[in-house]
This record gives C-alpha cells, structure tokens and sequence, in this order.
C-alpha cells in the first residue's frame, strides 16, 4: 500500500469525510468504491475533484476517503473540503488559490431545528380565527 502524504477532516452539513492523499496516478475511493460509483452525478464528481483541478495535481495523488452521516450532496462537500484541506497539508504553497476558489471554506449551512408550538423550524400550524 501507497504511504499517506496527508491527511485531513472535512465537513458539511452532517457529512463528516476523514481524506487521506496517497502518491499514485489519481484514483479516487470514497467509502472503498470508486468514484464513479458512488458518486453517480457527473456535475457533484467534478465539484469534488475541484480542489485537484485548482492544484493542478489531478494525476499526482490517490484520494482515499470515508464519509459518513448526511446525505450524497453533505458527502461530497465533505470530501472536498476534506481534499482541500488535505493538500495545503501536503503542500502550503498551494493554500492561496484553493481559500481564493472558496475550496478551504466550511459551508455553515445546515438543516434548522423544529421549534416548539410550529410545525417545522419556521411553518406555523394553520390560523383559524373562527
């Protein structure tokens, strides 16, 4: 097995991804299967790759990454901000154009809690004034 050159925690919503960067020819295994099948949006799998595009190290590094909790769309936030973060570990010459593209940015986003007497965060139960 490839030596891990680093390592990083990214996070969205309630997707949580630990990335690990390996040296190799850019192979990229989330959850143990490969890119392509687990993710199966074309336009998600090139908002995760970003990062590797803006380093300019697509075909440098293997990306070998865990994600849990979310959804598909948390996950791969997660995973890119996890790559992001991943390769200014490896490399802080690289930090400048992945925080100007907004790759290294954690999005605070999430879904708001249900408040008590609503029907959901916000939605108020229906008013009858008879």
């Amino acid at each position: 097995m490839a030596e891990i050159l680093a390592a990083a925690t990214g996070r969205r919503k309630t997707a949580v991804a630990r990335v690990s960067l390996l040296s190799g020819e850019g192979k990229c295994t989330i959850n143990r299967k490969p890119l392509e099948e687990y993710v199966t949006d074309e336009a998600s799998r090139i908002f995760l790759l970003q990062p590797l595009k803006i380093a300019g190290v697509e075909t440098k590094y293997d990306v070998v990454a865990f994600a849990k909790g979310g959804g598909s769309t948390g996950q791969v936030g997660a995973v890119r901000h996890g790559i992001a973060r991943a390769l200014c570990e490896a490399d802080a010459s690289l930090r400048a154009p992945l925080k100007a593209a907004g790759c290294l940015t954690r999005d605070p986003r999430m879904k708001e809690r249900k408040k008590p007497g609503l029907r959901g965060a916000r939605r108020r139960f229906q008013f009858s004034k008879r």
